[in-house]
């Protein structure tokens, strides 16, 4: 089984390099072109030529525009990399009868409401970004490609920077924090997102009627307030000297942004548990690790 990864040096994408190898042979790439291949997902004649020049079975898209607040104004470059790339990869995967594994967002609903978003439910992006990655999705279910599409939350990893890095490093500078508290999700690693992928590309192969979109998120919620008192409590029980002594809870009001934020990012993950026999983990459990991790750096 020969595998495109696409993105291969994002959060996801690094992760997905260790977890995908051990299913073929992986041609992974990042925005350079490097040996004639390219894979910016801004040019999409170059993009569609390597494509066709490599002919995967498995095309794993873990590339996108993720500048919410800049999608507001770069509009046409996030719709380019986030909707039309996407469908000339479902194009060319439908044409090789391959399969397409892409990456999508609860961003794609309104946010309203405290239930967690089902497969089903009614889609109403609040911002651009959630437009873009809409049309993604859309791309790919009108090509009729084989595909699984996951719709992911709140992802972070060890590599790069994050909500609990910043939270972090903020700690140690200052004594007061203030910290969105009427947004609710459940912060995703991308480790976890890494495993579940080789896992569900694996079981396809036998079940290919497994095709079509998935919720995966860790289990639980909690907003960002109290995703930055669980970093700042675990960081000074492990011996951390923080200078940091509240952390106030706002509103989203009082942290104007160019592009609004849902309120409600739960997803409900139930259909892909039962499809593919799984148990996610809860939220604390992946982020307790990646900090363990950074912290012995």
């Amino acid at each position: 089984m020969k595998i495109l990864l696409l993105g291969k040096n994002g959060q996801v994408g690094w992760e997905l390099q260790r977890s995908l190898a051990p299913l073929g042979e992986l041609v992974a790439l990042d925005r350079h072109t490097v040996d004639g291949l390219c894979g910016d997902l801004s040019n999409l004649s170059e993009l569609r030529r390597t494509i066709r020049l490599l002919g995967p079975d498995v095309i794993v898209n873990a590339a996108a525009y993720t500048a919410v607040d800049k999608a507001e104004s770069e509009t046409e470059l996030a719709d380019r990399v986030n909707g039309q790339a996407t469908e000339v990869m479902a194009q060319e995967a439908a044409a090789l009868n391959a399969w397409l594994i892409h990456y999508s967002t609860d961003y794609v609903f309104s946010g309203q409401g405290a239930m967690p978003w089902k497969e089903t439910d009614t889609v109403a992006p609040v911002n651009h970004y959630g437009v873009s990655k809409l049309a993604g999705e859309r791309a790919i279910t009108d090509s009729g490609c084989k595909h699984l599409i996951f719709r992911t939350s709140w992802v972070y990893g060890a590599r790069g920077n994050n909500f609990a890095k910043t939270m972090l490093r903020l700690a140690h500078e200052r004594e007061t924090l203030s910290v969105i508290a009427d947004q609710v999700g459940a912060p995703t690693g991308a480790d976890l997102i890494a495993d579940i992928t080789a896992l569900a590309i694996a079981k396809v192969q036998e079940r290919p009627e497994l095709s079509g979109l998935y919720h995966l998120a860790a289990s639980g919620e909690v907003s960002w307030h109290g995703y930055a008192t669980h970093v700042i409590e675990l960081v000074r029980a492990q011996g951390e000297q923080l200078a940091v002594t509240s952390i106030n809870p706002i509103e989203s009001s009082a942290y104007p942004t160019a592009a609004r934020r849902p309120l409600n990012s739960r997803l409900n993950t139930q259909k892909l548990c039962e499809n593919f026999s799984l148990h996610l983990p809860d939220w604390q459990s992946g982020v307790t690790r990646m900090l363990r991790e950074v912290l012995n750096k």
